[in-house]
């Protein structure tokens, strides 16, 4: 860092100084605190839900992990849609966005933004910009895990 400040001119270095003086501090235990506690309500919200399909729809705990994810996918779209989520955003910071909630404001988010261009050309061709790479890499990761398992079970590993 010292090699750094030397490259600079002390009009540089001076306005540096200056600059730090008078930067905002961020709350940082704040902010880990509110991640905290907001990403663990969208999981206790989540929780809720595969509970409430073990008990009316009779799955088990074993199948509810596909509809509760897209139940919760489906509900942190639905929010972004009017707005709520990206408020929820800027007061959790990471807390929202780390979640599997995260992935559907992302998805939904650049539908929203590039709607003013056509259902297929804005809409269609940019809804997947952000989350065609975690989708990939989804596909791509299962992908490998049971071309693993398979190679395992046919070695009798399993």
């Amino acid at each position: 860092m010292a090699n750094n400040n030397e490259k600079k001119t002390p009009t540089q270095q001076q306005y540096e100084k200056l600059s730090k003086k008078h930067e905002l501090k961020r709350p940082l235990m704040k902010n880990c605190l509110r991640a905290f506690f907001v990403g663990g309500i969208i999981c206790i919200i989540g929780q809720a839900i595969s509970y409430f399909y073990i008990y009316f729809f009779n799955f088990t705990e074993q199948t509810v992990g596909n509809p509760t994810v897209a139940t919760v996918v489906f509900l942190s779209m639905l929010l972004t849609g009017f707005g709520i989520y990206d408020h929820l955003g800027q007061y959790a910071g990471a807390g929202s966005a780390v979640p599997v909630s995260g992935f559907g404001n992302a998805v939904i988010s650049a539908a929203i933004e590039h709607r003013t261009e056509g259902f297929v050309l804005g809409v269609g061709g940019n809804i997947f910009k952000l989350a065609g790479s975690v989708i990939v890499f989804g596909v791509f990761a299962a992908f490998v895990v049971a071309l693993i398992k398979s190679i395992l079970i046919q070695w009798g590993g399993l």
